[in-house]
């Protein structure tokens, strides 16, 4: 059973040799409620005044609270705050499209700090979701209307992985981060690593890029253990190309260097 604390957290990254994090800020107000609209923006972790060791954040979006007063605390905290890597957009949990001009503040702080743009692509953990703004497909119009934006596609667009692959080898300022793909304990992650179906469709997506200085690795944890889900993935990128997968990427594109 994962300890979802923050010791719980801590030791975990301890015992899987994790030395940095970009912790994905979410709020719910009512338990089981994201995507919750009333969540004050932005979206924080969850966790006390004091991060974990080297971990940083990005900071949620919820574009029914976005106003002037919002992002201007957005800005404050981006500004005063050294560990805020970038922001994060709920597609698909939020029934808005990445390319809605209601985003265009976020979009112009993230390119006037450089800060990195994370974006949900793929299935939704809720039903309550609209997978017609989370298709990795909607990335492509975004990081063409904004060349400047440097973007991180989530989960690789599972299902979607050829069509996500596609965005990231034709847009130079899209990169893709592995996290999630699977979700739950750790008998079922082994248990699909081997299956040979589904491995081998992330793994041939990859392949078919060839661009793994554009893939990072990710947990989504609590949603699974890290240890099995570092072992998954490993089995998805060929051993020449971990040390940038699992760490040297993650370093350029959050620009974690002395963080």
């Amino acid at each position: 059973m994962v300890d979802y604390s923050k010791q719980g957290f801590i030791d975990e990254s301890a015992a899987n040799k994790v030395v940095k994090s970009v912790c994905m800020g979410l709020t719910e107000t009512t338990p089981g409620g994201f995507p919750d609209i009333k969540s004050e923006m932005p979206m924080t972790a969850d966790l006390d005044a004091a991060l974990p060791p080297g971990m940083s954040l990005c900071l949620g979006i919820n574009p029914h609270t976005l106003n002037k007063r919002s992002l201007a605390k957005t800005e404050d905290m981006i500004k005063n705050n050294k560990c805020v890597v970038g922001m994060k957009i709920y597609a698909g949990y939020y029934h808005v499209d990445i390319t809605d001009s209601m985003y265009n503040p976020v979009y112009n702080l993230a390119e006037k700090y450089d800060l990195t743009i994370v974006i949900h692509t793929g299935e939704t953990f809720s039903e309550r979701g609209l997978l017609k703004y989370s298709h990795p497909l909607c990335v492509d119009e975004l990081a063409v209307n904004r060349p400047s934006l440097r973007i991180v596609a989530c989960h690789m667009g599972v299902p979607w992985v050829f069509d996500a692959c596609e965005v990231a080898v034709k847009n130079p300022n899209v990169y893709l981060d592995i996290s999630g793909m699977l979700v739950g304990n750790t008998e079922f992650i082994y248990q699909m690593a081997n299956t040979p179906l589904l491995l081998n469709r992330y793994k041939e997506s990859l392949v078919f890029m060839q661009r793994y200085d554009k893939v990072l690795y990710g947990t989504d944890w609590p949603l699974v253990p890290m240890g099995a889900y570092i072992d998954f993935c490993k089995e998805l990128v060929p051993a020449e190309f971990h040390k940038d997968v699992f760490y040297q990427n993650a370093l350029n594109v959050y620009k974690l260097d002395g963080r």
